[in-house]
């Protein structure tokens, strides 16, 4: 795992942010791992794309009146709190997984709210995928860093117009060709 300390410093700054009711700062939260992330660390890959969802999550005040909402906020909080101590520790097999217990609290949840949570999730892992897409890692690779269809990104990716932002596309050939003679004729 890269950026340990960052990863803590984020990890404590959303379990404060959840203690207090506050889905607020969470989106941000999650983008400040997302640089790790591009360099094909899947821990902070994978802090990204929870943190992202839990803020979405808390956000939609209508889940919390759904039945188990009580359990899953439970679970989720219990497992930041064991995260965190497990990177004070320096104990990253661990840290992995108690954090993923996060994402398995779907399983305890039922009905509506274990469909909204698991399309949440979904939803966050692909949009993650698409930001280290626009750092450069090809959409392959990002695709099975987390476990998502190649279809879903590329999908997403050409709603969103991230593929043609001009930094994604290739100079053309003539443009090419120009720029070549002008460095060797200088």
């Amino acid at each position: 795992m890269k950026e340990i300390d960052n990863v803590l410093r984020v990890l404590e700054q959303t379990l404060y942010a959840i203690q207090n009711d506050n889905s607020q700062p969470l989106k941000e939260l999650s983008d400040q791992t997302l640089h790790a992330a591009t360099t094909g660390d899947e821990d902070n890959l994978l802090v990204a794309v929870v943190v992202y969802s839990l803020g979405k999550i808390l956000s939609r005040s209508d889940y919390r009146t759904l039945r188990d909402w009580e359990s899953f906020h439970r679970i989720v909080t219990s497992s930041l709190k064991c995260s965190i101590n497990d990177l004070k520790k320096g104990n990253t097999d661990k840290f992995r997984k108690d954090f993923m217990l996060i994402k398995k609290a779907i399983n305890k949840v039922s009905g509506k709210l274990k469909t909204y949570i698991k399309e949440v999730f979904k939803n966050a892992e692909i949009s993650k995928a698409s930001r280290i897409y626009e750092h450069g890692i090809s959409a392959g690779k990002t695709a099975r860093m987390l476990g998502i269809t190649l279809y879903d990104l590329q999908n997403y990716i050409g709603q969103t117009g991230i593929s043609e932002v001009s930094l994604n596309q290739t100079i053309n050939v003539k443009t090419r060709i120009k720029m070549l003679e002008d460095l060797f004729t200088k």
